[in-house]
């Protein structure tokens, strides 16, 4: 598309204004409507002079799959090059609304639990595409009368793997005369990139930040994350002390409960002298299979309950997070995967 600017570009749309002779109170208006309020793309263009010169979205939507046993929606979501993302949607029942924002095509973090990192793919994905998702899903939302509450970027893709898109993202989420949203309520996931960590806390110190732990064993946490070769555990225990010293807020700990891997209660004991001194917030996941990782089993409920009971005992915030989307394949990349192959032939 030639000639047309994206509404994610400020300072191509400051030009168009310029170019147009255009009052700055219809730029504003326009972004209130659909950054904030996210309004149809006809409302939100409605009376402004410059649309047909206006790129509202840089994804089409290809398919919508919703649960029929809870509040969670997938959307896969098609880029110009034929890629397909996903952006998932849980309605929590306290009545909040969580996106889980994707940051790339893939993954090359290639954890062992995780479907998007054996997808064979890792593509980067633009800031604007990034923003789309926010823009979709915050319209899809206010048409049922709900608002979007959370971002988390805990998609398809490592989010410091795709850095400056990434800032450029976090920028317009929390830009005044963008989408103004909170600091707080965005959080970034990683599996560990220690120097990307201190640079997000030092640039965003109010975005929430999450490490995908699992283990505090060298050897079991290199079995289920191989970046743990590049990025030790002693790293990754120094940048987070150093992250407690640029944010007020704590740091989330995921930690996956897998049987017999990272479960027992010596591994409790292992991850409480681990966290000591730390501020930080654990939070215990459920594991939900995969086709690629047949070997992997969830813990049962009652050992996630006894493991968080453990941590709670030493004095640490603990949660024990609710799953949503299990029939719909809410693991990211489960649906993309297939449909991704089809089209490029990638292993």
């Amino acid at each position: 598309m030639t000639n047309v600017t994206s509404i994610f570009d400020s300072a191509a749309v400051e030009r168009l204004r310029r170019l147009l002779r255009l009052d700055p109170q219809l730029v504003r208006v326009l972004r209130n409507r659909l950054l904030k309020k996210f309004e149809s793309d006809d409302a939100g263009l409605l009376g402004f002079p410059g649309r047909d010169q206006l790129q509202l979205h840089v994804l089409e939507q290809f398919r919508r799959v919703d649960s029929g046993i809870d509040g969670a929606t997938k959307l896969l979501l098609k880029t110009a090059a034929g890629m397909l993302i996903e952006a998932v949607i849980l309605r929590i029942s306290t009545g909040r609304t969580t996106l889980c924002v994707s940051s790339q095509v893939g993954c090359a973090a290639a954890c062992d639990f995780c479907a998007t990192g054996k997808m064979g793919i890792a593509q980067d994905l633009s800031s604007a595409q990034i923003l789309d998702q926010v823009l979709q899903v915050g319209q899809l939302l206010a048409r049922e009368k709900r608002q979007l509450d959370n971002i988390v970027f805990m998609g398809m893709g490592e989010p410091f793997h795709n850095e400056e898109n990434l800032y450029e993202a976090l920028t317009a989420l929390t830009d005044p005369q963008m989408f103004a949203r909170s600091p707080k309520s965005i959080l970034v996931s990683t599996v560990g990139i220690p120097d990307a960590m201190i640079r997000c806390a030092e640039r965003f110190p109010n975005v929430n930040l999450a490490l995908s732990l699992h283990s505090v064993n060298a050897e079991t946490r290199l079995k289920l994350i191989p970046l743990t070769q590049r990025h030790s555990l002693d790293d990754l225990q120094r940048v987070v002390r150093e992250v407690n010293g640029l944010q007020q807020r704590e740091l989330m700990i995921e930690y996956l409960m897998l049987a017999r891997e990272n479960d027992s209660v010596n591994d409790a004991g292992d991850l409480i002298r681990w966290l000591d001194g730390l501020k930080v917030h654990v939070n215990l996941i459920p594991y939900n299979p995969i086709e690629d990782a047949s070997h992997l089993r969830g813990s049962d409920r009652d050992t996630i309950e006894y493991f968080a009971v453990q941590l709670k005992k030493a004095g640490l915030k603990t949660t024990i997070r609710y799953s949503l989307g299990n029939d719909i394949a809410a693991a990211c990349g489960q649906l993309v995967r297939k449909e991704n192959r089809q089209r490029f032939g990638s292993r």
